[in-house]
């Protein structure tokens, strides 16, 4: 085995010193914080949007109910025909047109109701509509049980619960979401990484393999050892790049903070902010700051190491079977019978991970595919943001899901060390199942 650390390094150098490596190292940092940014920026551009809504209103009810906002302008039509108004919409390009009739009472106004437009309208402008009769309407029923709108103002004030743990700290709303959303992307990198740098293992088996390259390899050096080589070395160019990555991400970070006026100088305070700076700050800006805090208080430096674990044991077990693979084959067009079998587990963990996580991350699905191994390097990810032991994750499952994984690594290395053993010197055969199989036995 003294012939591994130089195939390790090989790999690694080879992969570290490409330029698409280096480009990509340092530009996908930027390019990311420049699709968040675009994104916001365009749906911003996108609600700007004023649609302004024609209202025909031939009731004696909704008189000063449709007052314009930033987004929806209002013009009121008096005295016209339906038709003349719906005429007049068009002709004047606007949004749609909301026509109340006339009626004996508010319920049957606003049951005959109707709006008008060139086509389905937006659900959120629908959603505005039918929130203001709706108000209208249980203003008039709460008024028909003899309720004034004096007493009905008080009635109608909303209502949010605090919460706190029972150690007295307060908890912030949709906290929990954010969490789990931070797991998502951490678990959502791990397959997309898989999947990438899975691939330069198999196209680095494929190539040497059609270029005969590995014949000559192999003539001192054992298949066991320059499996093994490719695959840590690649590992490792992935780890070099990831820690890269969480530099430039802590820097932009901060620089958002900075940006939104986070006051970085409280972010340790575990509870609530200065009694001083409560008064000096709006509201606005006071839930920013309790959000902020909330956001460092999660265990950053626990969860990108356990990242960087899984990452790395998920990674040399689909990439054992990326090199498999690679030595199965004669070019990159016979995988795809082989690559959907390997991708599937990965998108099952991310697509049932963020159902199961969300709704309940201590649920027997959660916890279920946190320990399958195959999927639980993305699951374990979405949980861990909630912590280990009390509240969190309990200590036992995450030692399980790290020893089955282990266990797994080495049951996947040495089925696929048999596979590359004989597949790396077979040429112009296309494998199926059946052969793989065969392969296995020798």
């Amino acid at each position: 085995m003294n012939k591994l650390p130089l195939i390790i390094k090989r790999e690694y150098l080879a992969k570290v010193r490409n330029k698409s490596f280096v480009i990509m190292t340092f530009l996908s940092p930027i390019l990311m914080v420049g699709m968040v940014v675009l994104i916001a920026y365009l749906t911003k551009i996108n609600d700007n949007e004023k649609r302004i809504i024609g209202v025909l209103n031939e009731s004696d009810f909704f008189s000063n109910e449709f007052l314009t906002t930033e987004t929806t302008g209002y013009v009121n039509f008096k005295d016209i025909a339906l038709q003349s108004a719906k005429d007049s919409t068009l002709h004047m390009g606007y949004y749609g047109l909301l026509h109340i009739p006339k009626g004996a009472n508010l319920e049957q106004v606003a049951k005959n109701a109707f709006f008008f437009s060139k086509e389905a309208p937006s659900t959120n402008v629908l959603e505005r509509l039918e929130r203001i009769f709706q108000n209208r309407l249980f203003q008039q029923r709460i008024q028909n049980l003899g309720v004034s709108a004096k007493e009905f103002a008080n009635v109608d004030n909303r209502f949010e619960i605090k919460t706190a743990t029972f150690s007295g700290q307060l908890n912030l709303k949709g906290i929990n979401e954010v969490k789990a959303f931070i797991g998502g992307g951490f678990g959502y990198l791990i397959m997309m990484f898989i999947i990438i740098y899975g691939g330069f293992v198999m196209r680095s088996v494929i190539e040497e393999k059609t270029s005969r390259i590995i014949e000559v390899i192999i003539s001192s050096v054992k298949p066991f050892q320059l499996m093994m080589g490719k695959i840590i070395g690649t590992s490792l160019a992935g780890v070099t790049q990831f820690a890269i990555w969480i530099l430039s991400a802590s820097l932009l970070l901060f620089l958002v903070f900075a940006f939104f006026g986070v006051d970085l100088s409280v972010l340790n305070n575990s509870t609530h902010l200065a009694p001083g700076m409560a008064q000096s700050i709006s509201p606005m800006d006071e839930d920013l700051q309790l959000y902020a805090i909330e956001f460092m208080k999660i265990p950053w430096f626990m969860l990108i190491a356990f990242f960087v674990l899984y990452f790395i044991l998920g990674y040399l077990i689909y990439s054992s079977i990326y090199a498999a693979i690679g030595a199965a084959v004669d070019n990159e067009t016979d995988t795809q019978q082989f690559i959907f079998p390997i991708i599937l587990p990965l998108m099952l963990a991310i697509y049932v991970g963020f159902f199961s996580v969300f709704s309940n991350p201590h649920g027997p699905i959660a916890v279920g595919f946190s320990l399958f191994p195959l999927t639980s390097p993305i699951v374990m990810l979405m949980r861990l943001p909630g912590g280990i032991g009390e509240g969190g994750v309990p200590i036992w499952q995450l030692i399980a899901s790290v020893v089955l994984l282990v266990g797994t690594f080495i049951g996947i290395v040495w089925l696929a060390a048999k596979i590359y053993r004989v597949g790396i010197l077979m040429y112009g055969k296309k494998p199926s199942y059946k052969e793989l199989y065969k392969w296995l036995k020798y």
